[in-house]
């Protein structure tokens, strides 16, 4: 059965982007908030209300990143929709399986996670529990093309499905190496934008891998990996930070000193840079 109507439950930033993107694709879209009459500037297509609507093909949660809080959302979902609709996790952090197994229905429960602008990046990444149907990934696959996105299909629900795995893996080996006094955040930030950011572009990983040559990496991968930091704790120069108050551009101060900066200037600067790369990737 096509996906025609869609239900966003939660209308905070992330909230209010992916239904946005359904509207513009041509869904019906109700927006579930706690409350409707301070939802302001959303596009033609999206009706805001208080509670679940009583009939979706969709219903994509978007609350805040509590696992007792979604548990409680899809135990009402599905006790309304009785695995009529599909539903789906906007979360990364936390185990998709304890959510799907609240329900009566896993087998049309999946993870949909969106990068915030939720409505400007092409990618979302689509997650199968265990019980996930075949004909669920592929009528989200087909809807998701309406609204211009790309599923990247996980066949597993690992935490942090696969973008935040990949970017938390290089983040923890880098705080590592700052904690270390192995380098500072400037040069470890100087390599990734003018030297593995740009190759990575053109190449990916695994691709250029095998235009340096698969042997010679396997070789590397001997002698370095064990001395990766393989311990489960998070790097302290990020932890410290945080427990301090330092939250970026925000405050003023976090890996970098950003006063007195026109932090508005820069990020636009940056967007338009992005913008940029990303249509020469694309070639």
């Amino acid at each position: 059965m096509e996906i025609r109507r869609v239900a966003v439950v939660g209308a905070g930033v992330m909230g209010r982007g992916i239904a946005t993107t359904f509207a513009r694709g041509g869904f019906e879209v109700a927006l579930v908030s706690r409350n409707p009459a301070g939802i302001r500037d959303l596009p033609q297509g999206i009706r805001v209300t208080s509670e679940l609507p009583t009939e979706t093909d969709l219903a994509i949660e978007s609350i805040p990143e509590r696992l007792d809080l979604k548990q409680d959302l899809f135990r009402r979902m599905d006790a309304l929709y009785q695995g009529a609709a599909i539903l789906a996790s906007n979360t990364s952090g936390l185990p998709l399986t304890k959510i799907a197994e609240v329900t009566r229905h896993p087998d049309v429960v999946v993870g949909l996670h969106y990068f915030q602008p939720a409505e400007a990046f092409e990618f979302v990444e689509l997650a199968e529990v265990a019980d996930t149907q075949p004909d669920v990934i592929e009528r989200m696959t087909a809807a998701l093309a309406k609204t211009g996105k790309t599923a990247l299909h996980l066949r597993r629900p690992v935490v942090g499905l696969l973008i935040n795995r990949l970017q938390h893996s290089m983040a923890h080996e880098a705080y590592r190496m700052i904690d270390d006094g192995v380098a500072d955040p400037a040069t470890i930030d100087l390599v990734l934008k003018r030297m593995l950011g740009p190759r990575l572009s053109v190449t990916g990983l695994c691709e250029q891998k095998d235009w340096a040559g698969v042997i010679m990496h396997a070789q590397a991968q001997q002698g370095i990996v064990p001395h990766l930091h393989h311990d489960r704790t998070p790097g302290r120069c990020c932890q410290q930070l945080a427990e301090d108050g330092h939250d970026g551009v925000k405050t003023g101060r976090g890996f970098y000193d950003w006063a007195g900066k026109d932090v508005a200037a820069l990020r636009r600067k940056n967007a338009d840079k992005l913008r940029r790369i990303v249509a020469i990737a694309n070639e």
